[in-house]
């Protein structure tokens, strides 16, 4: 279970929503095309009183997008991940030129993790969906 979104959480995820970077658009494209172990992904997700670029709830996998804000802000993206790992989530972290000029290689890393958590779980919690489409 996630902690409970603060409103002003809530209201700007939806404003987040709309006006997403360019960098946020490709990797929310190719999340949303992709079933990744049987994850799904979710944009502009509130986790308490922050916001998650996107997040994987069901393998408490959270993935940020940075642009060069973050370089300033580095003790509070500290802070937030420190509350998201205290929470269970796992955080990967991503400079908006990684996804603009390298985006396969983020979606591997993605797979990856995501693969990693499937060892934590039960079997049929998180598994790759079949070639046949279950036939």
């Amino acid at each position: 279970m996630r902690p409970k979104a603060t409103r002003n959480a809530l209201i700007n995820a939806r404003a987040q929503r709309r006006d997403m970077t360019e960098a946020e658009r490709i990797l929310w494209r190719r999340l949303r095309r992709q079933q990744f172990l049987d994850a799904r992904f979710r944009r502009q997700v509130p986790i308490g009183p922050y916001i998650a670029d996107f997040a994987c709830l069901k393998a408490r996998l959270v993935v940020e997008i940075d642009g060069s804000q973050h370089v300033e802000a580095a003790s509070y993206d500290a802070k937030r991940d420190a509350f998201l790992s205290r929470e269970g989530f796992r955080v990967l972290r991503f400079w908006n030129n990684d996804i603009t000029a390298r985006a396969d290689s983020v979606m591997e890393a993605i797979f990856v993790a995501l693969d990693g958590v499937r060892l934590r779980h039960p079997p049929s919690a998180l598994r790759a969906p079949s070639p046949s489409g279950g036939r």
